[in-house]
């Protein structure tokens, strides 16, 4: 049972430091992540609208490769700076959702 002020270890998140490599490499992919979801998005309506369907490719691509780099970039997060369980959730519906990196970069990173 815990005491008035203190905190559960399960929900302690340490201060960032946002000099820390492992944070700079994550906001970078997840700006990354951001910028080629948004290029996808473009380039599928493109193939839509005008029946190119060659003009996802390359940002289908660039885009899974960003993908990729969030996803492995984020686990030191977890492993070095012993981000709580439950932000795991957050940093994976971040990756899903149209905007959710930038908004995970603005409110988590900074």
């Amino acid at each position: 049972m815990m005491m008035n002020g203190q905190r559960s270890m399960h929900n302690f998140v340490p201060p960032m430091s946002n000099t820390s490599p492992v944070i700079k490499r994550f906001r970078a992919f997840c700006i990354a992540e951001g910028i080629s979801w948004l290029i996808l998005i473009v380039a599928m309506v493109v193939k839509r609208t005008m029946d190119k369907p060659e003009a996802i490719f390359w940002p289908g691509m660039f885009h899974g490769i960003c993908f990729m780099g969030y996803l492995v970039t984020a686990v030191p997060l977890f492993t070095q700076l012993k981000w709580s369980v439950d932000r795991i959730y957050g940093v994976v519906i971040a990756a899903i959702l149209p905007f959710g990196t930038f908004v995970l970069e603005r409110k988590w990173l900074r």
